[in-house]
């Protein structure tokens, strides 16, 4: 059940990455492409939360999830700061 749900969190927020990137394209406005990438490297970090959890039991991938947390936030901070117009 748990792994159900870290993969439709890591589908959400796939799906969302692409929506944004598609913006970005579109309209050409660097938020949305700051934004892409924040939701992409949420994605990666679902991922790795249903590795950590799931697959690989006996490794504890913690440090790696809190790290990609940290950099989505990063870029999400980057763009929302020094990007945004």
């Amino acid at each position: 059940m748990a792994g159900g749900i870290y993969l439709l969190c890591m589908a959400t927020a796939l799906v969302c990455c692409i929506l944004l990137f598609r913006g970005c394209r579109q309209s050409g406005a660097p938020l949305l492409f700051w934004s892409g990438l924040c939701f992409a490297t949420l994605a990666v970090e679902n991922m790795v939360l249903f590795l950590d959890k799931i697959v690989f039991l006996q490794i504890d991938l913690w440090w790696y999830r809190t790290a990609l947390t940290l950099l989505a936030l990063a870029f999400l901070l980057y763009g929302l700061i020094w990007k945004a117009k």
